[in-house]
C-alpha cells in the first residue's frame, strides 16, 4: 500500500507526465467562514492535483498581507489544528486529492507532538509544511510523521547554498517547496532567468518532485515556470478570489489552460 508521503510525489508526478505542471492550491482553513469549509475543499480539490490547508496562526512570518488577513478572519471564528483534523475526520468523503497542512511549529506543539501522527492520518492528511521550522531543528517531528509514512515537506529559496540545497532536497519528503523569491507570500513575481536556473539546479538534484510557490498569479507565469519545475503553487492569489466571492475552480482551471 503506497504510503502518504508516496501518495503526494505521484499525484504530482502523474499530472506533470502530462506536459503541464501538478497544481497545488493553498487554502487558510475556515476562510471566510468556518460553515461550508469542507464544500469549498470538495470544489477546489476537482481543480487540482494537491490542496494544502493552511492552519490559521496569529503571526504567519513567511505570509503576506492576504493569507495574514484570512488567517486573522478565521482565527476570530474559532478556527484551530483540533477544529480542522475533527472537521476532515468526521467528513462523510474527503477530497480525491491529497491533503497536506501548512502550519507555523507553535499549533503543531500546542497540539502535542505525539498525537499528531495518528491524528492526521484519521483525517486523511498526507503529509504537512512547517515554515518557520528550520532543518536543524525538525528531526522530532520528522521521525514522527516518518513512523506513520507522513510527509515533511522542506523548503528550498534562491539563496540557499548549494551543498544545504542538496541536503534539504535529500531529506524532504513529498516533494520539494521551491521558493521562487526572498521575502513573504502574496507579491507578484516577475521570475528571472536567475530563478529559473536556481529551480533547474533543484530538479536536478532532487530525488522528488520540485514545485514553486510564492507568488504565482497567473497563466503567464505558469508557462514560464512549467519547463523548470514538476509543479506551482498557488496561494495568496486563490485566497484573494474566494475573499472576492468568486468561483475558485474557475481561477484554477485558467491557470491550467495554455
Amino acid at each position: 500500500m503506497m504510503s502518504p508521503q508516496t501518495r503526494i510525489s505521484e499525484a504530482i508526478r502523474s499530472a506533470a507526465a502530462g506536459g503541464q505542471p501538478a497544481l497545488v492550491a493553498y487554502v487558510t482553513a475556515g476562510f471566510p467562514r468556518r460553515e461550508g469549509f469542507l464544500e469549498q475543499l470538495h470544489a477546489i480539490a476537482e481543480a487540482v492535483d494537491v490542496i494544502e490547508i493552511g492552519v490559521p496562526f496569529s503571526d504567519p512570518m513567511a505570509d503576506g498581507p492576504t493569507i495574514q488577513r484570512s488567517n486573522r478572519a478565521a482565527l476570530a471564528q474559532g478556527v484551530s489544528l483540533q477544529w480542522i483534523l475533527a472537521e476532515l475526520a468526521a467528513a462523510e468523503r474527503r477530497p480525491a486529492v491529497p491533503i497536506l497542512l501548512m502550519s507555523y511549529l507553535n499549533p503543531l506543539l500546542a497540539y502535542g507532538l505525539e498525537r499528531l501522527p495518528d491524528a492526521a492520518l484519521r483525517a486523511g492528511v498526507s503529509g504537512f509544511i512547517v515554515p518557520d521550522l528550520p532543518y536543524e531543528e525538525c528531526g522530532p517531528l520528522r521521525q514522527t510523521l516518518d513512523t506513520r509514512g507522513l510527509a515533511l515537506v522542506q523548503l528550498i529559496t534562491p539563496v540557499t547554498p548549494p551543498a544545504r540545497l542538496q541536503m534539504l532536497c535529500d531529506y524532504s519528503r513529498g516533494f520539494v517547496y521551491a521558493v521562487t523569491m526572498t521575502g513573504t507570500t502574496g507579491k507578484s513575481v516577475a521570475i528571472p532567468q536567475n530563478t529559473l536556473d536556481y529551480l533547474q539546479r533543484a530538479r536536478r538534484v532532487s530525488p522528488l518532485p520540485v514545485c514553486a510557490g510564492f507568488g504565482i498569479r497567473g497563466r503567464e507565469q505558469v508557462s514560464r515556470l512549467a519547463p523548470y519545475v514538476d509543479g506551482v503553487i498557488v496561494g495568496s492569489a486563490l485566497v484573494e478570489v474566494i475573499e472576492r466571492g468568486e468561483d475558485p475552480a474557475a481561477f484554477l482551471q485558467a491557470l491550467r489552460r495554455g
